[in-house]
Formats: structure tokens, sequence, C-alpha cells
């Protein structure tokens, strides 16, 4: 898969979700940058891919703190 999250999709996470897919990332990225040195990494656009998708997430995550946009209720809270 080449293509990133969309941020739309990004604010429809919860923080911990969030969290977790910045986490999982962040992983992805580290793979990826080990593969590059040691010359297996066959798509180097996936590298770019993945950071702009890191920057999405601080991006959200930042608009929350400052207050630009909400996060979703929680499913559970509805009944």
């Amino acid at each position: 898969m080449a293509t990133g999250t969309p941020a739309a999709e990004l604010r429809e996470l919860t923080e911990d979700e969030l969290v977790a897919r910045l986490r999982e990332s962040k992983e992805e990225l580290f793979n990826l940058r080990f593969q590059m040195a040691t010359g297996q990494l066959d798509n180097n656009r996936r590298l770019r891919v993945v950071r702009h998708e890191i920057a999405r997430v601080y991006t959200v995550m930042r608009e929350r703190e400052l207050g630009l946009a909400s996060a979703p209720a929680d499913k559970g809270d509805a009944a």
C-alpha cells in the first residue's frame, strides 16, 4: 500500500487509537530505515509515505490540544 491514511480518517480515532497508530508508524519507519541501510528496501516511496502519516497523526493530536478539533464521542457512551 503506497498511500497514507487520510486526515479525515485519523480525526475519527480516539486519543488512544491515535497513540497506537503513531507507535506503529514510528516502528515501521525504523524498520524501513534499517532496510534502507542494509540495501534491502524495495520501495523508497514508502519511507516518505510513513513520514507523512506520522506528521498527520501529530497534526490531529495538536489540533485537539489547541481546541481546534474535538475527539469523537465514545461509542459506549451513546446508550
